[in-house]
């Protein structure tokens, strides 16, 4: 590695961890000037605020990612092009391809950086950052349900009209039991709430009907309340949509397997989360060379109309993956056609403005 490269390298992280060291306290500052009440309302203890605080700048961070890198190579490379730095370069002898070099190095490092907080640090990270907003900050947010349908294993499924998980409470509680095609049990009940014994899967059920269909007869049970256990959890009676965001690698890769078994209505969600950690590493190389592109030429206007732009563009970047994710939730839309397409354009728009920065 040559001086150049040193050089460049150098401004590529220390400007990265200045922008994240600017904007993080910012952040703090404003969440808690926006849930401090709340926080309060809910009688939040002081260790688990500065637990969620603490986690809070690992997630926030890797959700502004893509902006805090794209800025930073916006900002420095200005830098070098105001003080005709990069023309010296090239006036040198050094081909443009040259120049890029360290760019892709930094790209490298920090990819693997990313790539390692994604699969391992930023999941424990969300689970605490999840868990303190759902118990604290909105109650309900994660707790109720309505028209719930699940299928809990090979041959068995549920449903509820509705679901309360601060009560373990549901309505209008519905499983069926097949074998192959046909089915072999159906049980129904009013309402449904679990039993706080030793027993995570006992359940208490009012105007409880059970059928058993036989060959040629039918077998029906009907009581007013019954005590049974019942071979799911109450999770599976209200998935939780941020369960993936909370889970390593190697969990998530077991996770999605389970769920795409039992037919999970959130399994969109959940490789919509796979595919992302992985895209992160294109992620970093298309916004480092679209940054390079968009200010390694001086301009009449310097450094602001640069990060104008840029701002623009990691923006339109942040908007463009989330409405495609949306799409990959709600339609037809394949999550890895929703994580691949975005990721395209980007990286088709690198391709076209790094060529046109040559001339």
């Amino acid at each position: 590695m040559k001086i150049i490269d040193r050089y460049i390298l150098k401004r590529y992280f220390l400007t990265y961890s200045a922008l994240f060291l600017m904007f993080i306290p910012i952040g703090i500052l404003v969440d808690y000037a926006e849930k401090n009440q709340k926080m309060t309302d809910n009688h939040a203890p002081t260790e688990a605020i500065i637990k969620y605080y603490a986690n809070f700048v690992v997630h926030f961070a890797n959700i502004l990612f893509p902006i805090f890198l794209f800025l930073s190579v916006i900002w420095f490379t200005s830098k070098l092009a105001e003080k005709t730095e990069i023309v010296a370069m090239l006036s040198s002898g050094i081909s443009y391809n040259r120049f890029l070099r360290p760019y892709f190095y930094g790209a490298t490092i920090l990819s693997v950086f990313v790539l390692v907080m994604g699969m391992f640090v930023v999941p424990y990270s969300s689970g605490v950052y999840n868990e303190f907003y759902g118990t604290y900050l909105s109650k309900d947010l994660y707790s109720k349900g309505s028209r719930l349908y699940n299928q809990v294993n090979k041959n068995e499924y549920i449903y509820v009209s509705s679901f309360d998980a601060n009560r373990n409470q549901g309505a209008n509680f519905v499983l069926e039991r097949f074998d192959g095609l046909r089915m072999t049990d159906k049980i129904t009940a009013n309402s449904i709430e679990w039993v706080q014994n030793d027993s995570v899967k006992t359940y208490r059920l009012y105007n409880y009907t059970h059928r058993k269909v036989g060959d040629w007869n039918d077998i029906y049970e009907k009581v007013y309340q019954k005590d049974t256990l019942l071979n799911f959890k109450t999770t599976d009676l209200l998935p939780i949509e941020y369960a993936a965001e909370t889970k390593n690698f190697f969990e998530l890769n077991k996770f999605i397997a389970e769920e795409r078994q039992k037919g999970s209505p959130n399994i969109r969600i959940y490789e919509l989360v796979y595919y992302r950690r992985w895209a992160a590493i294109f992620n970093v190389f298309i916004l480092t060379i679209i940054g390079v592109a968009v200010s390694s030429v001086k301009k009449r206007g310097g450094m602001g109309v640069n990060l104008a732009f840029g701002v623009l563009i990691g923006f339109s970047y942040v908007f463009f993956e989330r409405i495609f994710g949306i799409m990959a939730e709600k339609s037809g839309i394949t999550p890895l056609m929703a994580v691949i397409i975005p990721n395209a354009m980007f990286a088709l728009l690198a391709v076209y403005m790094i060529r046109k920065s040559r001339r």
